[in-house]
Protein backbone atom coordinates (compact mmCIF):
# COMPACT_ATOMS: atom_id res chain seq x y z
CA UNK A 1 0.00 0.00 0.00
CA UNK A 2 1.35 3.40 -0.94
CA UNK A 3 1.98 5.64 2.04
CA UNK A 4 0.51 9.18 1.85
CA UNK A 5 3.06 11.95 1.46
CA UNK A 6 1.33 14.24 3.93
CA UNK A 7 -1.44 14.20 6.50
CA UNK A 8 -3.68 16.28 4.24
CA UNK A 9 -7.24 15.08 4.46
CA UNK A 10 -8.77 12.33 6.58
CA UNK A 11 -8.01 8.80 5.58
CA UNK A 12 -10.78 6.47 6.62
CA UNK A 13 -9.42 3.53 8.56
CA UNK A 14 -11.39 0.84 6.77
CA UNK A 15 -10.74 2.50 3.46
CA UNK A 16 -7.07 1.84 4.04
CA UNK A 17 -7.46 -1.66 5.37
CA UNK A 18 -9.32 -4.13 3.24
CA UNK A 19 -10.97 -7.38 4.21
CA UNK A 20 -9.12 -9.59 6.67
CA UNK A 21 -6.44 -6.96 7.31
CA UNK A 22 -9.06 -4.55 8.60
CA UNK A 23 -10.64 -7.20 10.79
CA UNK A 24 -7.27 -8.18 12.18
CA UNK A 25 -6.34 -4.62 13.05
CA UNK A 26 -9.68 -3.81 14.63
CA UNK A 27 -9.70 -6.86 16.86
CA UNK A 28 -6.25 -8.42 16.78
CA UNK A 29 -5.11 -10.04 19.95
CA UNK A 30 -2.40 -12.88 19.42
CA UNK A 31 -7.35 40.11 40.95
CA UNK A 32 -6.94 43.19 42.61
CA UNK A 33 -4.96 44.86 39.78
CA UNK A 34 -6.73 47.06 37.28
CA UNK A 35 -8.37 45.09 34.50
CA UNK A 36 -6.27 45.84 31.43
CA UNK A 37 -8.77 44.71 28.84
CA UNK A 38 -6.55 45.68 25.90
CA UNK A 39 -9.47 46.13 23.53
CA UNK A 40 -8.63 45.46 19.91
CA UNK A 41 -11.52 46.43 17.64
CA UNK A 42 -11.30 45.63 13.95
CA UNK A 43 -13.10 48.28 11.92
CA UNK A 44 -14.68 46.01 9.34
CA UNK A 45 -14.76 42.40 8.29
CA UNK A 46 -12.46 41.39 5.43
CA UNK A 47 -13.85 40.62 2.02
CA UNK A 48 -15.83 37.40 2.26
CA UNK A 49 -14.34 34.18 0.93
CA UNK A 50 -16.04 32.54 -2.05
CA UNK A 51 -17.79 30.01 0.18
CA UNK A 52 -18.96 32.68 2.59
CA UNK A 53 -20.40 34.82 -0.19
CA UNK A 54 -22.92 32.08 -0.95
CA UNK A 55 -24.75 32.46 2.34
CA UNK A 56 -25.95 35.13 4.68
CA UNK A 57 -26.28 34.70 8.43
CA UNK A 58 -29.89 35.31 9.48
CA UNK A 59 -30.63 35.97 13.12
CA UNK A 60 -32.05 32.45 13.39
CA UNK A 61 -28.63 30.86 12.95
CA UNK A 62 -27.29 29.33 16.17
CA UNK A 63 -24.77 31.18 18.30
CA UNK A 64 -21.41 29.57 19.02
CA UNK A 65 -19.59 29.66 22.37
CA UNK A 66 -16.11 28.15 22.14
CA UNK A 67 -14.41 27.55 25.50
CA UNK A 68 -10.72 26.63 25.46
CA UNK A 69 -8.66 25.50 28.43
CA UNK A 70 -4.86 25.54 28.26
CA UNK A 71 -2.85 22.33 28.87
CA UNK A 72 -5.81 20.45 30.36
CA UNK A 73 -5.62 16.67 30.20
CA UNK A 74 -8.48 14.22 30.69
CA UNK A 75 -8.15 13.71 34.45
CA UNK A 76 -11.54 15.42 34.86
CA UNK A 77 -14.18 13.39 36.66
CA UNK A 78 -16.25 13.90 33.51
CA UNK A 79 -13.90 11.35 31.95
CA UNK A 80 -13.37 9.20 35.04
CA UNK A 81 -10.51 11.16 36.63
CA UNK A 82 -10.02 12.77 40.06
CA UNK A 83 -10.57 16.46 39.11
CA UNK A 84 -13.94 17.74 40.29
CA UNK A 85 -15.65 19.53 37.40
CA UNK A 86 -19.37 19.79 38.19
CA UNK A 87 -20.09 22.42 35.54
CA UNK A 88 -18.42 20.44 32.80
CA UNK A 89 -20.32 17.39 34.01
CA UNK A 90 -23.56 19.35 33.55
CA UNK A 91 -22.46 20.44 30.08
CA UNK A 92 -21.68 16.82 29.17
CA UNK A 93 -25.07 15.72 30.52
CA UNK A 94 -26.70 18.11 28.06
CA UNK A 95 -24.34 17.38 25.18
CA UNK A 96 -21.92 14.75 23.92
CA UNK A 97 -18.60 14.05 25.64
CA UNK A 98 -15.92 12.46 23.47
CA UNK A 99 -13.77 9.96 25.36
CA UNK A 100 -11.22 9.57 22.56
CA UNK A 101 -10.46 13.07 21.23
CA UNK A 102 -6.93 13.95 20.12
CA UNK A 103 -4.83 17.03 19.47
CA UNK A 104 -2.90 17.15 16.19
CA UNK A 105 0.20 18.61 17.87
CA UNK A 106 0.61 18.54 21.68
CA UNK A 107 2.03 22.04 21.96
CA UNK A 108 0.04 25.26 22.34
CA UNK A 109 0.90 27.25 19.20
CA UNK A 110 0.82 24.43 16.62
CA UNK A 111 -2.34 22.88 18.06
CA UNK A 112 -4.27 26.14 18.04
CA UNK A 113 -3.08 27.07 14.58
CA UNK A 114 -4.34 23.68 13.40
CA UNK A 115 -7.83 23.55 14.87
CA UNK A 116 -8.50 27.25 14.28
CA UNK A 117 -7.52 26.94 10.61
CA UNK A 118 -9.07 23.53 10.01
CA UNK A 119 -5.70 22.38 8.65
CA UNK A 120 -3.19 19.87 9.91
CA UNK A 121 0.04 21.30 11.35
CA UNK A 122 2.16 20.31 8.35
CA UNK A 123 -0.34 22.01 6.04
CA UNK A 124 -0.74 25.29 7.90
CA UNK A 125 3.02 25.25 8.52
CA UNK A 126 3.01 26.07 12.24
CA UNK A 127 5.06 23.49 14.13
CA UNK A 128 6.72 25.72 16.74
CA UNK A 129 5.91 28.76 18.87
CA UNK A 130 7.58 31.29 16.58
CA UNK A 131 6.07 30.80 13.11
CA UNK A 132 3.26 33.29 12.34
CA UNK A 133 -0.13 31.76 11.59
CA UNK A 134 -0.31 33.14 8.04
CA UNK A 135 3.33 32.74 7.02
CA UNK A 136 2.72 29.78 4.70
CA UNK A 137 -0.90 30.53 3.70
CA UNK A 138 -1.45 34.31 3.91
CA UNK A 139 -5.08 34.16 2.76
CA UNK A 140 -6.26 31.31 4.96
CA UNK A 141 -9.67 31.78 6.58
CA UNK A 142 -9.74 30.94 10.28
CA UNK A 143 -12.72 29.42 12.04
CA UNK A 144 -13.89 32.66 13.71
CA UNK A 145 -13.07 34.65 10.58
CA UNK A 146 -15.32 32.39 8.52
CA UNK A 147 -18.21 33.00 10.89
CA UNK A 148 -17.46 36.72 10.79
CA UNK A 149 -17.58 36.69 7.01
CA UNK A 150 -20.97 35.01 7.27
CA UNK A 151 -22.47 37.82 9.33
CA UNK A 152 -21.62 36.74 12.87
CA UNK A 153 -20.47 39.05 15.64
CA UNK A 154 -17.11 37.54 16.66
CA UNK A 155 -15.22 38.27 19.85
CA UNK A 156 -12.79 36.70 22.26
CA UNK A 157 -11.24 37.17 25.64
CA UNK A 158 -8.00 35.52 26.69
CA UNK A 159 -5.88 32.90 24.98
CA UNK A 160 -7.46 31.64 21.76
CA UNK A 161 -4.66 31.88 19.22
CA UNK A 162 -1.25 31.37 20.82
CA UNK A 163 -0.03 33.54 23.68
CA UNK A 164 2.93 32.89 25.92
CA UNK A 165 1.98 32.09 29.53
CA UNK A 166 2.54 33.84 31.84
CA UNK A 167 4.63 36.45 30.02
CA UNK A 168 1.98 37.00 27.33
CA UNK A 169 -0.99 37.44 29.65
CA UNK A 170 -2.58 40.85 29.10
CA UNK A 171 -1.10 41.10 25.61
CA UNK A 172 -2.52 40.08 22.21
CA UNK A 173 0.30 37.65 21.44
CA UNK A 174 0.05 35.94 18.05
CA UNK A 175 -3.59 36.94 17.65
CA UNK A 176 -5.33 37.12 14.29
CA UNK A 177 -7.05 40.53 13.90
CA UNK A 178 -9.05 39.39 10.86
CA UNK A 179 -10.88 36.91 13.08
CA UNK A 180 -12.51 39.29 15.55
CA UNK A 181 -14.74 42.29 15.91
CA UNK A 182 -13.52 42.62 19.50
CA UNK A 183 -10.50 41.07 21.23
CA UNK A 184 -9.87 41.46 24.97
CA UNK A 185 -6.65 40.70 26.85
CA UNK A 186 -7.27 40.67 30.61
CA UNK A 187 -4.52 40.40 33.22
CA UNK A 188 -5.34 39.44 36.79
CA UNK A 189 -4.02 38.95 40.28
CA UNK A 190 -2.05 35.81 39.41
CA UNK A 191 0.58 37.99 37.72
CA UNK A 192 1.06 40.02 40.90
CA UNK A 193 1.46 36.85 42.94
CA UNK A 194 3.98 35.14 40.67
CA UNK A 195 7.06 36.23 42.69
CA UNK A 196 5.71 34.16 45.63
CA UNK A 197 5.68 30.96 43.56
CA UNK A 198 6.71 27.59 44.97
CA UNK A 199 9.17 26.67 42.23
CA UNK A 200 10.35 23.07 41.94
CA UNK A 201 12.33 23.71 38.73
CA UNK A 202 13.87 27.20 38.90
CA UNK A 203 16.16 26.47 35.98
CA UNK A 204 13.24 26.36 33.53
CA UNK A 205 11.68 29.42 31.86
CA UNK A 206 8.62 31.15 33.28
CA UNK A 207 6.20 29.26 31.07
CA UNK A 208 7.66 25.83 31.79
CA UNK A 209 8.43 25.91 35.49
CA UNK A 210 6.79 23.33 37.69
CA UNK A 211 5.52 25.99 40.07
CA UNK A 212 2.40 26.68 42.10
CA UNK A 213 0.83 29.01 44.62
CA UNK A 214 -2.37 28.97 46.66
CA UNK A 215 -3.26 32.64 46.25
CA UNK A 216 -5.37 35.13 48.17
CA UNK A 217 -7.69 37.93 47.15
CA UNK A 218 -11.13 37.96 45.48
CA UNK A 219 -11.79 34.67 43.71
CA UNK A 220 -12.69 36.26 40.38
CA UNK A 221 -9.76 38.69 40.34
CA UNK A 222 -7.44 36.13 38.74
CA UNK A 223 -7.01 36.26 34.98
CA UNK A 224 -9.39 33.41 34.23
CA UNK A 225 -12.03 35.10 36.39
CA UNK A 226 -11.57 38.22 34.28
CA UNK A 227 -11.88 36.16 31.10
CA UNK A 228 -15.26 34.91 32.34
CA UNK A 229 -16.28 38.50 33.21
CA UNK A 230 -15.36 39.60 29.70
CA UNK A 231 -17.21 36.77 27.97
CA UNK A 232 -20.35 37.38 30.02
CA UNK A 233 -20.16 41.03 28.97
CA UNK A 234 -19.54 40.10 25.32
CA UNK A 235 -22.57 37.81 25.28
CA UNK A 236 -24.66 40.65 26.67
CA UNK A 237 -23.24 43.10 24.13
CA UNK A 238 -23.92 40.71 21.26
CA UNK A 239 -27.64 41.19 21.81
CA UNK A 240 -27.30 44.77 20.63
CA UNK A 241 -25.53 43.72 17.44
CA UNK A 242 -28.53 42.17 15.74
CA UNK A 243 -26.41 39.20 14.70
CA UNK A 244 -25.72 35.70 15.94
CA UNK A 245 -22.43 35.50 17.84
CA UNK A 246 -19.25 33.46 17.77
CA UNK A 247 -17.55 34.16 21.11
CA UNK A 248 -14.44 32.42 22.42
CA UNK A 249 -13.35 32.16 26.05
CA UNK A 250 -9.63 31.43 26.24
CA UNK A 251 -8.73 30.31 29.76
CA UNK A 252 -5.07 30.22 30.78
CA UNK A 253 -5.11 27.44 33.34
CA UNK A 254 -4.02 24.85 34.10
CA UNK A 255 -0.96 26.03 32.12
CA UNK A 256 1.95 26.57 34.47
CA UNK A 257 2.49 28.34 36.77
CA UNK A 258 -0.48 27.08 38.79
CA UNK A 259 -1.52 30.25 40.65
CA UNK A 260 -5.08 29.70 41.84
CA UNK A 261 -7.24 30.90 44.76
CA UNK A 262 -6.46 28.98 47.92
CA UNK A 263 -10.00 27.65 48.34
CA UNK A 264 -9.53 25.38 45.32
CA UNK A 265 -6.42 23.83 46.86
CA UNK A 266 -8.50 22.86 49.90
CA UNK A 267 -10.60 20.62 47.69
CA UNK A 268 -7.57 18.35 47.22
CA UNK A 269 -5.87 17.49 50.52
CA UNK A 270 -2.20 16.88 49.81
CA UNK A 271 -2.28 13.53 51.62
CA UNK A 272 -4.91 12.29 49.15
CA UNK A 273 -2.99 13.26 46.01
CA UNK A 274 -1.19 10.36 44.36
CA UNK A 275 1.88 10.47 42.18
CA UNK A 276 2.04 8.37 39.02
CA UNK A 277 3.47 5.05 40.11
CA UNK A 278 3.24 2.93 36.94
CA UNK A 279 6.62 1.56 35.82
CA UNK A 280 7.51 1.08 32.16
CA UNK A 281 8.12 -2.53 31.12
CA UNK A 282 9.89 -1.34 27.97
CA UNK A 283 12.34 1.50 28.55
CA UNK A 284 11.07 4.54 26.59
CA UNK A 285 13.33 5.90 23.86
CA UNK A 286 15.27 8.98 24.89
CA UNK A 287 13.59 10.94 22.07
CA UNK A 288 10.15 10.50 23.64
CA UNK A 289 10.94 13.09 26.32
CA UNK A 290 10.70 16.83 25.70
CA UNK A 291 12.60 17.36 28.97
CA UNK A 292 15.39 15.02 30.03
CA UNK A 293 16.00 13.89 33.59
CA UNK A 294 13.50 11.64 35.40
CA UNK A 295 10.71 13.76 36.92
CA UNK A 296 12.91 16.85 36.39
CA UNK A 297 14.64 15.90 39.62
CA UNK A 298 11.53 16.54 41.72
CA UNK A 299 10.93 14.79 45.00
CA UNK A 300 7.66 12.86 45.46
CA UNK A 301 6.49 15.66 47.77
CA UNK A 302 7.11 18.25 45.05
CA UNK A 303 5.32 16.08 42.51
CA UNK A 304 2.25 15.80 44.74
CA UNK A 305 2.33 19.53 45.38
CA UNK A 306 2.25 20.32 41.69
CA UNK A 307 -0.38 17.70 40.83
CA UNK A 308 -2.57 19.13 43.58
CA UNK A 309 -2.14 22.62 42.14
CA UNK A 310 -2.94 21.36 38.64
CA UNK A 311 -6.18 19.85 39.92
CA UNK A 312 -7.02 23.06 41.79
CA UNK A 313 -6.43 25.17 38.67
CA UNK A 314 -8.62 22.88 36.56
CA UNK A 315 -11.43 23.15 39.11
CA UNK A 316 -11.06 26.92 39.05
CA UNK A 317 -11.53 26.89 35.28
CA UNK A 318 -14.60 24.70 35.74
CA UNK A 319 -16.09 27.29 38.09
CA UNK A 320 -15.57 30.03 35.51
CA UNK A 321 -17.17 27.86 32.82
CA UNK A 322 -20.16 27.55 35.14
CA UNK A 323 -20.44 31.31 35.48
CA UNK A 324 -20.51 31.75 31.70
CA UNK A 325 -23.06 28.99 31.15
CA UNK A 326 -25.29 30.39 33.91
CA UNK A 327 -25.24 33.81 32.25
CA UNK A 328 -26.07 32.25 28.89
CA UNK A 329 -29.08 30.55 30.42
CA UNK A 330 -30.20 33.65 32.33
CA UNK A 331 -30.30 35.58 29.06
CA UNK A 332 -32.39 32.85 27.42
CA UNK A 333 -29.68 32.07 24.87
CA UNK A 334 -28.79 28.51 25.82
CA UNK A 335 -31.46 26.94 23.60
CA UNK A 336 -29.93 28.49 20.47
CA UNK A 337 -26.22 28.36 21.33
CA UNK A 338 -23.75 25.63 20.41
CA UNK A 339 -21.29 25.26 23.28
CA UNK A 340 -17.90 23.58 22.79
CA UNK A 341 -15.35 22.88 25.51
CA UNK A 342 -11.85 21.76 24.54
CA UNK A 343 -8.23 21.87 25.59
CA UNK A 344 -5.43 22.48 23.11
CA UNK A 345 -3.67 19.25 24.18
CA UNK A 346 -3.06 17.08 27.21
CA UNK A 347 -0.38 17.21 29.90
CA UNK A 348 1.90 14.59 31.44
CA UNK A 349 1.89 14.48 35.23
CA UNK A 350 4.70 12.02 35.84
CA UNK A 351 3.74 9.25 33.43
CA UNK A 352 6.97 7.67 32.17
CA UNK A 353 8.66 10.08 34.66
CA UNK A 354 7.88 12.88 32.20
CA UNK A 355 6.07 16.17 32.70
CA UNK A 356 4.27 18.71 30.56
CA UNK A 357 3.62 18.20 26.81
CA UNK A 358 5.22 18.01 23.33
CA UNK A 359 5.29 14.21 23.55
CA UNK A 360 3.30 11.46 21.84
CA UNK A 361 2.00 9.57 24.86
CA UNK A 362 -1.77 9.32 25.40
CA UNK A 363 -1.71 11.72 28.36
CA UNK A 364 -0.17 14.48 26.21
CA UNK A 365 -2.21 13.93 23.06
CA UNK A 366 -5.70 13.18 24.36
CA UNK A 367 -7.98 16.13 25.16
CA UNK A 368 -11.35 16.72 26.80
CA UNK A 369 -13.98 17.52 24.18
CA UNK A 370 -17.62 18.28 24.93
CA UNK A 371 -20.11 19.60 22.39
CA UNK A 372 -23.62 20.70 23.30
CA UNK A 373 -25.62 21.38 20.15
CA UNK A 374 -29.32 21.99 20.83
CA UNK A 375 -31.60 19.35 19.36
CA UNK A 376 -29.00 16.65 18.71
CA UNK A 377 -30.35 13.15 19.33
CA UNK A 378 -27.12 12.05 21.01
CA UNK A 379 -27.17 14.68 23.76
CA UNK A 380 -26.59 13.20 27.20
CA UNK A 381 -24.40 10.40 25.91
CA UNK A 382 -20.68 9.75 25.46
CA UNK A 383 -18.82 8.63 22.37
CA UNK A 384 -15.86 6.25 22.25
CA UNK A 385 -15.20 6.96 18.57
CA UNK A 386 -11.81 8.46 17.70
CA UNK A 387 -12.04 12.16 16.79
CA UNK A 388 -9.60 15.02 16.27
CA UNK A 389 -9.48 18.71 17.12
CA UNK A 390 -9.13 19.44 13.40
CA UNK A 391 -12.73 18.18 13.13
CA UNK A 392 -13.96 21.19 15.11
CA UNK A 393 -14.01 23.67 12.20
CA UNK A 394 -16.14 21.55 9.81
CA UNK A 395 -18.38 20.50 12.70
CA UNK A 396 -19.30 24.06 13.69
CA UNK A 397 -19.75 25.09 10.06
CA UNK A 398 -22.08 22.12 9.56
CA UNK A 399 -24.09 22.78 12.73
CA UNK A 400 -24.51 26.45 11.82
CA UNK A 401 -25.76 25.58 8.35
CA UNK A 402 -22.95 27.42 6.59
CA UNK A 403 -21.35 26.33 3.31
CA UNK A 404 -18.55 23.83 3.71
CA UNK A 405 -14.96 25.04 3.59
CA UNK A 406 -13.22 22.98 0.93
CA UNK A 407 -9.85 23.45 2.61
CA UNK A 408 -10.90 21.78 5.88
CA UNK A 409 -8.88 18.62 6.58
CA UNK A 410 -11.12 17.29 9.31
CA UNK A 411 -14.65 15.92 9.18
CA UNK A 412 -17.90 17.10 10.68
CA UNK A 413 -18.79 15.31 13.90
CA UNK A 414 -22.50 15.94 13.40
CA UNK A 415 -23.11 12.25 12.71
CA UNK A 416 -21.65 11.45 16.16
CA UNK A 417 -23.75 14.14 17.80
CA UNK A 418 -26.78 12.38 16.38
CA UNK A 419 -25.53 8.88 17.27
CA UNK A 420 -22.41 8.78 19.49
CA UNK A 421 -22.15 4.98 19.15
CA UNK A 422 -22.46 4.75 15.39
CA UNK A 423 -20.35 2.08 13.75
CA UNK A 424 -20.22 4.08 10.52
CA UNK A 425 -17.39 6.23 11.91
CA UNK A 426 -14.02 4.54 11.45
CA UNK A 427 -11.50 7.36 11.26
CA UNK A 428 -8.03 7.24 12.79
CA UNK A 429 -6.58 10.14 14.77
CA UNK A 430 -3.20 11.62 13.91
CA UNK A 431 -0.73 13.53 16.06
CA UNK A 432 2.72 14.83 15.24
CA UNK A 433 5.70 16.50 16.86
CA UNK A 434 9.04 17.48 15.41
CA UNK A 435 10.73 14.22 14.47
CA UNK A 436 7.76 11.86 14.74
CA UNK A 437 4.27 11.01 13.52
CA UNK A 438 1.70 8.99 15.43
CA UNK A 439 -1.65 7.40 14.67
CA UNK A 440 -4.42 6.10 16.94
CA UNK A 441 -6.69 3.52 15.37
CA UNK A 442 -8.86 0.85 16.96
CA UNK A 443 -7.05 -0.17 20.15
CA UNK A 444 -3.59 0.83 18.90
CA UNK A 445 -1.17 3.71 19.06
CA UNK A 446 1.67 3.54 16.56
CA UNK A 447 4.53 6.07 16.33
CA UNK A 448 7.39 6.39 13.84
CA UNK A 449 10.48 8.50 14.50
CA UNK A 450 12.68 10.21 11.94
CA UNK A 451 15.60 7.99 12.89
CA UNK A 452 13.60 4.82 12.18
CA UNK A 453 12.61 3.86 15.71
CA UNK A 454 9.05 2.62 16.17
CA UNK A 455 6.55 2.30 19.00
CA UNK A 456 3.37 0.20 19.11
CA UNK A 457 1.03 0.08 22.10
CA UNK A 458 -2.26 -1.67 22.73
CA UNK A 459 -3.83 1.22 24.62
CA UNK A 460 -6.90 -0.73 25.65
CA UNK A 461 -4.97 -3.53 27.32
CA UNK A 462 -2.05 -1.26 28.32
CA UNK A 463 -3.54 2.16 29.00
CA UNK A 464 -0.31 3.55 30.44
CA UNK A 465 1.66 2.45 27.34
CA UNK A 466 4.25 0.57 29.35
CA UNK A 467 5.08 -2.17 26.80
CA UNK A 468 6.32 -1.35 23.30
CA UNK A 469 5.19 -4.16 20.97
CA UNK A 470 6.90 -2.85 17.83
CA UNK A 471 9.60 -5.53 17.86
CA UNK A 472 7.19 -8.40 18.59
CA UNK A 473 6.82 -10.50 15.40
CA UNK A 474 3.26 -11.37 16.42
CA UNK A 475 2.25 -7.77 15.72
CA UNK A 476 4.11 -7.28 12.43
CA UNK A 477 0.93 -7.14 10.32
CA UNK A 478 -0.65 -4.54 12.60
CA UNK A 479 2.51 -2.45 12.53
CA UNK A 480 2.67 -2.56 8.74
CA UNK A 481 -0.96 -1.51 8.33
CA UNK A 482 -0.62 1.38 10.77
CA UNK A 483 2.65 2.46 9.21
CA UNK A 484 0.88 2.73 5.85
CA UNK A 485 -1.36 5.44 7.33
CA UNK A 486 1.57 7.74 8.13
CA UNK A 487 3.41 10.11 5.78
CA UNK A 488 7.07 10.05 4.88
CA UNK A 489 7.63 13.76 5.56
CA UNK A 490 8.98 14.02 9.09
CA UNK A 491 11.00 16.99 10.29
CA UNK A 492 14.27 16.45 12.16
CA UNK A 493 13.97 15.33 15.76
CA UNK A 494 14.04 18.16 18.27
CA UNK A 495 16.72 17.39 20.87
CA UNK A 496 15.62 16.53 24.38
CA UNK A 497 16.43 19.34 26.80
CA UNK A 498 18.36 17.83 29.68
CA UNK A 499 17.48 19.35 33.05
CA UNK A 500 20.22 19.40 35.69
CA UNK A 501 18.24 19.26 38.94
CA UNK A 502 21.35 19.70 41.08
CA UNK A 503 22.38 23.00 39.49
CA UNK A 504 18.83 23.95 38.40
CA UNK A 505 19.78 24.61 34.79
CA UNK A 506 19.30 23.27 31.25
CA UNK A 507 21.79 21.86 28.79
CA UNK A 508 20.63 24.27 26.08
CA UNK A 509 21.53 23.87 22.40
CA UNK A 510 23.03 27.08 21.01
CA UNK A 511 19.98 27.92 18.86
CA UNK A 512 17.47 28.08 21.73
CA UNK A 513 16.68 31.37 23.51
CA UNK A 514 17.41 31.91 27.17
CA UNK A 515 13.66 32.24 27.81
CA UNK A 516 13.48 28.44 27.59
CA UNK A 517 15.48 28.23 30.78
CA UNK A 518 18.76 28.97 32.52
CA UNK A 519 21.65 27.50 30.52
CA UNK A 520 24.04 25.36 32.54
CA UNK A 521 26.98 27.14 30.94
CA UNK A 522 25.70 30.39 32.40
CA UNK A 523 25.20 28.70 35.74
CA UNK A 524 28.78 27.47 35.94
CA UNK A 525 31.22 29.13 38.29
CA UNK A 526 33.72 31.41 36.50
Amino acid sequence: MKRPDTLRGRRKGRGLLAGAAAAALLGLQACAPAHDIGVAQVPSAPAASQAARTAEAPSTRPNVLLIISDDLNTRLDTFGGPIAAPNLNNLAADGVAFNEAYSQFPWCGPSRASFLSGLRPSTVGVTDLRTPLRERIPNLVTLPQYFRENGYFTARSGKVFHQGVPEGIGKPGADDPASWDIALNPAGRDLELEPQLNDATPGLGRGSRIGWLAGDGPVNSYTDGLVADDVIGLIDRSQDEGKPFFIAAGFYRPHTPEITPEEFFRRYPLADVETTSVDDVTEPFDVTAAWGGPDLGMTPEEQRGFIRAYYASASYVDMQVGRILASLKQQGLDSNTIVVFISDHGFLLGEHHQWMKNALWEQATKVPLIIRAPGMAGNGRKSDNLVELVDLYPTLVDLAGLPKMASNEGESLKVLLEDPDTTQWDSPAFTQIAGARSVRFANWRYTEWKDGRKELYDVQADRQETTNLALDPAHADVLDQLSAMLPDDIEPIRPTLEYDAIRDCLQLPPDLPESVGKACDAASDP
